[in-house]
């Protein structure tokens, strides 16, 4: 039987960009209601005040490297490597720290909330 699917063996842990003023981001796979990405970060933080609030609910997996999130309300989460964490849409967070001395690779999932039937 002849198989048309050609599968690629890829590895989150190669072709990292050097360490840049700002946060990398490779979409790994998006289909309609998921987007699935690899996230380097090297002492990247979110800056100041300023939090993400986000349509999507998000589930991160911190693969490689430290971080520390704040979500609002909470107690902030520090991550190591297979530390993860599911963010309901709407939950307002930030990146606090992530560690300057090496890359800090995460896998983020980001899930589409259903529409609201209408009335």
């Amino acid at each position: 039987m002849n198989n048309p699917l050609s599968l690629n063996k890829l590895s989150l842990f190669k072709n990292i960009p050097e360490p840049e003023a700002a946060e990398w981001f490779e979409t790994l796979c998006a289909k309609p209601g998921v987007r699935i990405e690899r996230i380097v970060s090297h002492g990247h933080a979110d800056p100041g005040d300023d939090w993400q609030d986000q349509p999507q609910h998000e589930w991160v997996l911190l693969l490689q490297g430290q971080a520390r999130l704040s979500v609002a309300g909470q107690a902030d989460i520090e991550l190591q490597p297979g530390d993860h964490v599911f963010i309901p849409a709407h939950s307002r967070h930030r990146v606090d720290w992530t560690d300057p001395m090496q890359n800090t690779i995460w896998l983020a999932v980001f899930i589409d909330q259903p529409a609201a039937p209408e009335v």
